[in-house]
């Protein structure tokens, strides 16, 4: 049975993308510390980061770099940061998070922001943009 981030790639469940290509998805957390915030996974379906393959470890982290230019330069922010959290779901999934340098920015206990399905739209829409140019 596939788990929720899988069935997000395959389209089963509906997505804010942001980038994607033959082996990685990335797409607006539903539950953002920040305006843009975006998790990054792999498309193959391994729980814990540390167990994949190094080809698609590596490649995973080159893809979250790109990733990261294209959410830096649609949001503006001062710089992404990154965590692996792996506790809530699992799949192996990467969270980006545009800081605006106030810190303490990167806390999962901070309260999350309320975006409109319209607001999620047009913040993937203007970070998927800005991949495409990568």
């Amino acid at each position: 049975m596939s788990g929720i981030f899988k069935k997000i790639i395959d389209g089963e469940i509906p997505s804010y993308k942001v980038a994607e290509d033959d082996r990685y998805y990335a797409f607006l957390d539903i539950n953002p510390l920040a305006m843009g915030h975006t998790l990054a996974v792999p498309k193959v379906e391994v729980d814990y980061l540390f167990d994949l393959d190094i080809e698609t470890y590596t490649g995973l982290f080159a893809f979250v770099k790109k990733v990261s230019v294209a959410l830096k330069s649609s949001t503006g922010c001062k710089r992404v940061g990154l965590m692996v959290y792996g506790l809530d779901v699992p799949h192996a999934h990467i969270h980006l998070v545009p800081l605006k340098g106030i810190g303490n920015e990167l806390n999962f206990s901070n309260p999350k922001i309320n975006l409109t399905p319209e607001e999620f739209k047009t913040t993937a829409d203007s970070i998927y943009k800005e991949f495409l140019k990568l």
